[in-house]
């Protein structure tokens, strides 16, 4: 049993990173923008979060600059797709490629810095107490900060009348916008609750889960968030459920080397990209549930007449 809860306990911590970056992509998503540049802006954010606590020695200030930093970036995203008008798959794909350059440019001079980061909660007679005890207050204080993002998405997008418009502005803009809603507005903030999201998962990488910074340091995991919501077909209960899956599968690695599987460590690498390309093919078949579930105008430029 002590040995479950701790299994437990490292998924949900293997997973944080994806729930962040994959539910602000979801709100992104339900307002009808394809944002591809997550892989981008979660190092942005990392690097950023590890560059303000190294400096600062304050891990929330390096959180706080993490969320900044992916919202900075998605708001280039913005501008260039949403006002511009620019293609958003090319335009994603060249923020992402720009995010990767951009960190690992900057992080260079604090590769081999060390930082005193978040620590996981320890309450005197609860996070030591037995099974329930650990499983209940024994994660770190993001795994908590993930899991009020999940909430308060789920209560956002249906049961609020924001939500409820963010959803109509992604179902048909242009009903949206001639019954008066401001749709390029609402997709702006979209985008950047997204970035600061995905900054935010690269951020919780950077200063809790690790703590340190190297080159790519995500390691597809952005890419994974995206395909993630297709896995979940647009719906934050799924999303949270992928995501400890895939952070279930990537945790597996770890401890079949630790165990001294006689598997090359190269190929127990691939299981978290297997996996995604296996369920993708599984969901892929199922075309109807992704098109009814879908945003109907995801991906297509809007412009106010």
């Amino acid at each position: 049993m002590d040995t479950c809860a701790q299994l437990v306990i490292l998924t949900l911590a293997a997973g944080t990173p994806l729930v962040f970056a994959a539910l602000g992509e979801l709100v992104v998503e339900k307002a009808g923008v394809l944002n591809l540049g997550v892989e981008g802006m979660m190092l942005t954010g990392a690097v950023a979060s590890f560059i303000v606590t190294a400096d600062t020695h304050s891990p929330w200030l390096g959180v706080g600059a993490g969320a900044l930093a992916g919202a900075a970036l998605s708001l280039v995203f913005a501008v260039i797709a949403l006002t511009l008008l620019a293609n958003q798959v090319a335009t994603g794909l060249a923020l992402s490629l720009f995010g990767v350059g951009l960190s690992a440019f900057v992080g260079r001079g604090y590769i081999s810095v060390v930082i005193e980061g978040i620590k996981p909660l320890s309450i005197p007679g609860l996070s030591d107490a037995a099974i329930v005890g650990r499983l209940l207050f024994g994660h770190n204080p993001m795994v908590y900060l993930s899991l009020a993002l999940f909430v308060a998405v789920q209560w956002f997008l249906h049961r609020t009348r924001t939500g409820l418009v963010l959803r109509a502005v992604g179902e048909s803009p242009a009903s949206a916008h001639a019954i008066g809603h401001r749709v390029i507005a609402l997709r702006y903030a979209a985008v950047l609750f997204g970035g600061a999201c995905a900054g935010l998962g690269g951020a919780y990488m950077a200063v809790a889960y690790t703590p340190s910074w190297a080159e790519g340091m995500t390691a597809g995991r952005g890419w994974i968030a995206l395909a993630l919501l297709v896995f979940a077909t647009w719906k934050p209960w799924r999303v949270l459920a992928g995501a400890y899956l895939f952070g279930g599968v990537t945790l597996a690695q770890f401890q079949a080397q630790a165990a001294g599987v006689a598997i090359p460590s190269q190929l127990l690498a691939m299981l978290p990209y297997v996996a995604t390309i296996v369920v993708l093919a599984i969901i892929s078949r199922d075309a109807t549930t992704i098109r009814l579930n879908a945003p109907a105008s995801l991906g297509r430029p809007f412009h106010p007449e």
